[in-house]
C-alpha cells in the first residue's frame, strides 16, 4: 500500500527497524571480548598471588620458628595459611574475569 508521500509500508518498516537497531546499539554497545594479552595478565596475577602467599607464609613461619625455637611447626602452619590465602585470591581473580564489564552509562537514560 502506498501512502500520500509515495513510500510504501515495506520501506517504512525497514526504516523503523534500522532506527530501532541503531538506538539499541547506542544503549547496549556490543560486548568487547577480552584480549589474549589481558587474559595472560590475569593468569600471571593469579600465579603471583599464589607464590606470594606461600612465600610470605614461609618467611613469617620461619621467623617465628627462629624466635620461639619451634622449628618447623610455625613454618608448616604459615605456609599452609599462605597457600590458602593465595587460592582465595586466585578464586577472586577468576570471579573478576567472569563477571561482565558494567556499562559506564548505566544510570543514564536517553532523551
Amino acid at each position: 500500500m502506498v501512502d500520500m508521500t509515495g513510500t510504501d509500508d515495506f520501506e517504512q518498516k525497514k526504516n523503523l527497524e534500522e532506527r530501532i537497531r541503531n538506538l539499541e546499539e547506542e544503549i547496549n554497545p556490543p560486548e568487547k571480548e577480552q584480549s589474549p594479552i589481558s587474559q595472560a595478565n590475569m593468569g600471571w596475577r593469579m600465579v603471583v598471588d599464589l607464590v606470594a602467599g606461600v612465600g610470605l607464609g614461609f618467611v613469617i613461619g620461619y621467623g617465628l620458628d627462629i624466635l620461639f625455637d619451634t622449628r618447623p611447626l610455625n613454618m608448616i602452619l604459615f605456609v599452609l595459611l599462605g597457600f590458602g590465602a593465595g587460592i582465595n585470591l586466585m578464586l577472586r581473580t577468576a570471579k573478576e574475569m567472569k563477571k561482565p564489564e558494567t556499562n559506564k552509562n548505566e544510570g543514564n537514560t536517553p532523551n
